[in-house]
């Protein structure tokens, strides 16, 4: 095994503990996500094919997903007040794998979560087709790898200043889901935001989570969710490892 994989599992084991320690942590995340399905499904008007919250549920997953994984930048900021992750640099783990097994942490906390809201919603209008989940789990694990790792990278940009790192955080978010359709859907929206929801690639993940979801397998739709996850996974490692390698 290379040094490389021996050390990303290493940074990834130890950014696990507290999630394993913690568990409560991951269900106090979810209150949010809970409130929204809450508050919004019983006002979506019902569906022709079926429950509003088929339509509903794939887009609060995949809104869990980018907004667990744009928060863990928040955890690096700590590290770089108390000293750690300066200890960390001057280690023998490559700086590369620093990145990389945060990155990769992400997954276990959304798959969690997943799970969580899955569980919760079954029990009422909601059919479960547990091949599409499974399929929509692993397209939203590539997507909160990249997405893990823009928010680290962003924590190092901001060099330990707080209230940067969230401000950029939070204009980008919003925004981000928004335009994805995450909770209205696109239809008859001004052509600019069409345009921006064209060039949003959480917009394909989204399409693709949905269509998993309802049981349904198009290739052309799928095929983009995989590449939008794709291209945010691999855009977030290249500039999270060029910002780890910077550091110091």
């Amino acid at each position: 095994m290379s040094t490389f994989v021996m050390d990303t599992v290493n940074v990834m084991n130890r950014e696990l503990r507290p999630v394993w320690r913690e568990p409560m942590s991951v269900v106090f995340a979810m209150i949010q996500p809970l409130v929204f399905l809450g508050l919004f499904a019983p006002l979506l008007p019902q569906m022709a094919d079926g429950s509003a919250l088929q339509w509903f549920v794939p887009g609060i997953v995949a809104m869990t997903a980018l907004m667990g994984a744009s928060f863990t930048g928040s955890n690096l900021m700590e590290e770089m007040q108390s000293g750690s992750h300066e200890r960390q640099l001057v280690s023998p783990l490559g700086r590369p794998a620093l990145l990389v097994g945060r990155a990769l942490k992400e997954v276990v906390p959304m798959l969690m979560q997943v799970a969580i809201i899955v569980a919760v919603v079954t029990p009422f209008s909601f059919d479960l087709h547990l091949g599409g989940v499974l399929l929509a789990a692993l397209v939203l694990s590539v997507f909160s790898i990249g997405v893990g790792a823009l928010s680290f990278a962003l924590a190092l940009a901001s060099r330990g200043e707080d209230w940067m790192f969230w401000t950029v955080q939070q204009t980008l978010l919003f925004p981000a889901l928004l335009t994805a359709g995450v909770l209205l859907p696109m239809e008859g929206a001004p052509r600019w935001l069409e345009v921006v929801s064209m060039l949003n690639p959480m917009t394909y993940v989204v399409d693709a989570v949905r269509a998993l979801f309802a049981g349904t397998y198009p290739a052309d739709v799928v095929l983009q969710g995989v590449a939008g996850a794709a291209v945010v996974a691999a855009l977030g490692l290249w500039v999270g490892v060029r910002a780890m390698r910077r550091s110091s």
